[in-house]
């Protein structure tokens, strides 16, 4: 098998609580559990020969592979095609409904020849703790468990397998119409193993599986001109979700690199404030008012867990679980992806300041009469004080969206997300008849807004800019338009997007800003970022330069894998990078995609 495979030559599979990739050679070289943020099981994806992989796929190694989901599902098939059969692999992980949380966890993995007679290997090399525990085997037949400290690893199969040191392997060849099946569970130590799989058992949870995920997509009232790309992101979404708290992952994976060979290898497995507030508005832009109003909850929770406490109201990021200690460290047994170390788990950028999350924390709570309504009093009590620390604590430098390690400063998009949280606290105080210190937020809206009118502007670019009195541009601010700080027709706005088609675009690919200009404290550079084209998108359609939009959504869809996924960024060669698949990105798609069908539908008389 390749040593690394492309990013992108992957899909993700989960059950709700973790999730795996799976490449299009059919390993599985990245696996954590039982939760996202767990150490890895797999990560050959970060060091091929210490990360331990799951390969189940065709011994003959030319057959050409080809990968796709089943129809409107996570179940995902592998097929490898050569002159002597096609055989294909299933891989799939059953969601647990209960939305308890668990340490029982299980990819299922099936196997079957469609025509000819293909020869099927399995090997199974775990590594337990990010490769740092040893693991202990013990085979029987047709099962294996492999003890590691704290946890246990059960394969069982449906053929024979075969000790290999330490690690299992096992072959069966199947004839047309043929099939059979392994499971992988993953459990707490001493857990009772689980029952031993039966070829009929494994098509009745795949059919199980199937109508899971198409009963649960039927809540879409999607009817746009891009259903499979947008149903695709919406899936995506639900995957990088953790059921029992409703807390949205920012990627599945962690020390994916932003630039191959660089240092700008981050974890995010994660739940960032601003990436589960925007994703809000998404989600109810199709119907999932259920996944919404739970990240809503969630982030509430947050705000009511500091009541009466100095300091920050809430911090950039956190554990699924509310919890707020991540601290970053490096794993220097891991070469990374390609060579590029460091491979980083844990995050130190949720220590940074960043201001902007209050803006889109109020701007996911005012979302929706669906969430609004159901605030409790407490609930409004917390966002009252938090609105009120805020109102003196605004006009502060910080770290910024992107994160950038290289100082504070006055950045624009921070006080653009400050006037929104100040003026949708405003509306729902006023809505519901809530007890609110009205003319403070007025007063401070106010000021937030001359501010950026006078300082965030810049006469050399005639464009609004990263940070005040300064001439770099930043695609963050892309999102005036969506929040209403600006009319999308605005002449400043639109001579903002013509300096940023100028400065930042490149063949209708959009970079964040420019390092070279804005030193962010990291070396190297990166590419264009997913997240910032399908902004573009957006603030074009608002805009009304819609053959503008669409061409470039068009174009961007081109960049997609082959089973529709996004990771972070674009390099120069059009290859994906970054942690993958990435949430932001397919929850900016989702708004792009609305937005422009509503822009084309108004043009058209529809």
């Amino acid at each position: 098998m390749d040593r690394y495979p492309p990013i992108a030559e992957h899909g993700l599979v989960g059950d709700l609580q973790t999730a795996a990739l799976v490449s299009s050679r059919g390993v599985v070289d990245w696996f954590a559990a039982p939760r996202f943020d767990s150490p890895s099981i797999f990560a050959a994806l970060l060091d091929h020969d210490r990360g331990g992989y799951f390969r189940l796929a065709p011994e003959e190694t030319d057959a050409s592979c080809k990968q796709l989901y089943y129809p409107d599902t996570a179940v995902l098939v592998t097929r490898f095609m050569s002159p002597d059969g096609v055989g294909e692999v299933v891989d799939f992980m059953p969601p647990d409904q209960t939305r308890t949380p668990t340490d029982r966890h299980t990819l299922i993995r099936g196997v079957r020849a469609v025509r000819g007679t293909v020869d099927f290997t399995l090997e199974c090399r775990p590594r337990f703790d990010y490769g740092r525990a040893e693991h202990q085997l013990e085979l029987d037949g047709q099962g294996a468990l492999f003890r590691a400290p704290g946890i246990d690893g059960h394969l069982q199969a449906t053929f024979p397998l075969e000790r290999d040191g330490q690690d299992v392997r096992g072959k069966v060849t199947l004839r047309a119409g043929e099939s059979h099946g392994a499971v992988f569970t993953v459990c707490a130590s001493g857990a009772e193993a689980p029952a031993s799989p039966t070829v009929d058992g494994l098509t009745e949870q795949v059919q199980e599986v199937v109508r899971f995920w198409q009963q649960w997509l039927c809540q879409s009232r999607y009817r746009g001109r891009w259903p499979e790309l947008v149903h695709r992101s919406v899936i995506t979404l639900k995957l990088l979700t953790y059921a029992p708290t409703g807390a949205l992952i920012a990627a599945a994976t962690t020390g994916l690199p932003e630039q191959v060979g660089g240092e700008r290898n981050w974890d995010y497995r994660f739940t960032w404030v601003r990436d589960g507030a925007l994703s809000v508005r998404a989600m109810l832009d199709l119907g999932f008012v259920e996944e919404a109003t739970a990240f809503v909850h969630w982030l509430v929770d947050r705000l009511r867990e500091r009541e009466g406490e100095d300091g920050e109201p809430l911090q950039t990021m956190y554990r699924i679980d509310g919890n707020p200690e991540l601290p970053e460290e490096i794993l220097d047994h891991f070469e990374g992806y390609r060579g590029s170390f460091p491979v980083r788990i844990g995050n130190g950028a949720a220590d940074q300041l960043q201001l902007d999350i209050y803006g889109e924390a109020v701007y996911a709570l005012a979302q929706g009469g669906e969430i609004a309504q159901q605030a409790t009093y407490q609930g409004w009590r917390a966002l009252a004080r938090t609105l009120d620390w805020f109102a003196e604590n605004w006009n502060r430098p910080d770290e910024g969206i992107w994160e950038t390690r290289g100082g504070r400063k006055d950045f624009t998009y921070s006080r653009v997300m400050s006037w929104v949280a100040f003026d949708h606290g405003l509306r729902l105080a006023e809505t519901f008849r809530r007890p609110a210190d009205l003319e403070g937020w007025r007063r401070a809206r106010d000021a937030v807004f001359e501010q950026v009118m006078q300082r965030g502007w810049s006469e050399t670019e005639r464009a609004f800019i990263q940070y005040f009195d300064g001439d770099v541009l930043d695609a963050s601010l892309l999102l005036m338009p969506r929040v209403a700080f600006i009319a999308p027709r605005d002449p400043s706005w639109l001579s903002t997007l013509d300096a940023m088609d100028r400065r930042l675009v490149s063949d209708s690919l959009v970079y964040r800003y420019d390092p070279a200009a804005s030193p962010d404290g990291l070396r190297g550079s990166e590419g264009t970022f997913s997240l910032c084209t399908f902004l573009y998108v957006d603030a074009l359609a608002r805009a009304g330069r819609l053959p503008q939009a669409r061409y470039t959504f068009e174009k961007m869809q081109t960049y997609a894998n082959h089973v529709g996924l996004f990771s972070e960024e674009v390099g120069p060669s059009g290859e994906q990078l970054g942690n993958f698949p990435q949430a932001f990105t397919h929850l900016s798609l989702i708004m792009a995609a609305v937005t422009l069908d509503e822009a084309l539908d108004h043009e058209q008389g529809r």
